[in-house]
């Protein structure tokens, strides 16, 4: 167990955390996110309202329809990422970060309209479910069909007889779920689910080496207040048709132009392990950059990471050199994510 976000939470199983990797990469792995905020927004013109605190699309969305986005500040930073669902033309159910999520709720009130409503679901917890196995797992105990739910979708339903959100979403970037239910029911789930053969409880340490191999940005560390949207290689959550959302005047610069750094994925080329803060350096020793999240790769058996490098530099394939307690390692500039991602189709099923 260790700290994160004012919680004890699991770092890692008896397994260890190279074992919980590889197992929600072959295999289901169930995490306790129940730290993460959760909260509802409803009221009319509500989409209208997240298409001013986020830069992206919502009153096209459809019901059921999940957006990966971020909170923005008036200059253009990143107050949070967070994913927001459509249940209806009204309301919206939002996953927000741990330690992010009193500011979070602190600025949409301080900017929510007199006639829609926030409701904190704080009797409420998060099971994610992640791997090939999960939508078959769910049906063998629950009954719960999921086959037709399309990636970056959520459904209403019920689970040991109470109300439940299901999310085909997660962190890891394989298929799997986040499964939202009451406090009182989590506990049952969680045995029942552990119980399965195919599942193992999987830590905060293997989640994060999950996240890293796919290129996830971690809030605090690769995105914070004063990070854009596009410097942090998310111009895809953009909206080409709202406009008038904070920090929209950089943003659109940006767009049109270029940041002056980018956030870039990098394989170390030799041995060692390169740490958030690490200083990186053109071979001939200029300084253009700084790691923000790094770490060991188990499914490439490599040193993979991300960092912000100077915009002339930020070019696939370059050489850099990363500082490494003094030593400087060769790094290559590589695509992210670091592996192929193995989510569903976001297409519903057309018979």
């Amino acid at each position: 167990m260790g700290p994160f976000a004012g919680y004890e939470m699991p770092l890692f199983y008896k397994d260890g955390v190279l074992a919980e990797h590889n197992w929600v990469r072959s295999h289901t792995g169930l995490f306790d996110v129940s730290h993460m905020g959760q909260i509802i927004l409803e009221g009319p013109e509500c989409a209208s309202f997240l298409e001013k605190i986020t830069p992206s699309a919502f009153q096209p969305k459809s019901p059921g329809r999940a957006q990966y986005t971020v909170l923005l500040n008036p200059e253009g930073g990143i107050i949070d990422d967070l994913i927001i669902s459509r249940l209806d033309t009204n309301t919206f159910f939002a996953v927000i970060n741990a330690g992010c999520k009193e500011k979070d709720i602190a600025w949409i009130k301080d900017h929510l309209p007199n006639d829609l409503q926030l409701n904190h679901l704080s009797d409420r917890s998060l099971l994610a479910l992640q791997g090939r196995e999960a939508e078959g797992i769910l049906k063998t105990h629950w009954g719960i069909d999921l086959s037709e739910v399309p990636y970056m979708h959520t459904i209403e339903t019920e689970i040991e007889g109470v109300p439940a959100f299901i999310s085909r979403l997660g962190y890891t970037g394989e298929d799997g779920f986040e499964i939202s239910i009451p406090n009182n029911k989590a506990t049952a789930i969680w045995e029942t689910l552990c119980g399965d053969e195919h599942v193992k409880p999987i830590g905060l340490a293997a989640r994060d080496s999950l996240r890293l191999e796919m290129g996830y940005p971690l809030y605090g560390h690769d995105i914070d207040h004063e990070t854009s949207p596009i410097e942090a290689g998310l111009p895809w959550i953009i909206s080409k048709k709202t406009s008038g959302y904070f920090g929209y005047d950089r943003i659109q610069k940006e767009l049109n132009g270029s940041p002056t750094r980018q956030l870039c994925g990098f394989k170390l080329l030799d041995r060692g392990i390169a740490r958030e803060g690490a200083e990186i350096y053109t071979p001939d020793g200029q300084e253009i950059g700084t790691v923000t999240s790094g770490g060991h790769s188990p499914t490439l058996n490599a040193s993979i990471g991300q960092g912000y490098i100077d915009k002339p530099y930020a070019n696939l394939n370059e050489i850099i050199h990363i500082d490494i307690r003094g030593k400087r390692i060769h790094a290559e500039i590589v695509p992210r994510p670091f592996i192929a991602p193995k989510t569903k189709s976001m297409k519903k099923n057309v018979a």
